[in-house]
């Protein structure tokens, strides 16, 4: 058995002591996203999201996002638009150095008037056919990568192990959420949580009752 944790809230293996460990304890894998490197790692550390793309591509995309979001009237606009890592783009209408208050603000305009997802739907048409893919994570960004660069690439390291059930849990599950397709992949039992509570309590449910 091993369980994926990618949420928000990554939780690392010697801390899963918020459950009561059972004697088969030492037989669970217990994996975060960011330790497996899928959220801003290439597939191959000889790759990068600009050699994929190329720099005329890159820069054309790059100009494209900043005009858009010049355009955007927001309550409040900060700093880091387009944070450019090594396996992905992530891009933030309100800029990521914005305060975690700032960051709620946003937020709850944005499950209003869907500013992420009306970008990220513009850009799927401007630049349709180029091999990027596109989630919506988190509270104020969305990232956007090259096909087949997505959460599912840690399958392919977890299942070499021949491990016969994979549970993942994530929060943003529905199409255009970063967690969609490894929680709907046929090789992982997908769990859709919320919070670290109710990731918890399931897992409580799950594997310690």
């Amino acid at each position: 058995m091993c369980l994926l944790r990618m949420v928000l809230w990554p939780i690392r293996t010697d801390s899963f002591s918020l459950f009561r460990r059972p004697s088969w304890f030492s037989d669970l894998l217990y994996w975060n996203a960011v330790s497996l490197g899928v959220t801003s790692f290439p597939p191959s550390t000889s790759e990068s999201i600009q050699a994929h793309m190329g720099e005329e591509l890159l820069q054309d995309f790059i100009n494209f996002c900043l005009n858009y979001m010049a355009k955007i009237k927001l309550p409040r606009k900060r700093g880091t638009f387009v944070e450019f890592r090594n396996g992905m783009l992530n891009i933030s209408p309100i800029g990521r150095s914005c305060t975690q208050e700032e960051r709620k603000e946003f937020y709850e305009l944005d499950q209003k008037e869907k500013i992420r997802e009306k970008f990220v739907s513009i850009l799927k048409e401007e630049f349709k056919g180029k091999g990027l893919s596109f989630s919506i994570g988190g509270q104020i960004s969305f990232d956007v990568f090259p096909d087949g660069w997505d959460k599912r690439y840690c399958l392919g390291i977890v299942e070499k192990d021949n491990y016969s059930t994979i549970h993942f849990f994530g929060d943003k599950t529905k199409p255009g959420g970063n967690d969609y397709e490894i929680y709907c992949d046929p090789r992982t039992v997908g769990h859709e949580v919320s919070c670290p509570e109710e990731t918890r309590q399931l897992c409580q449910q799950l594997f310690f009752s």
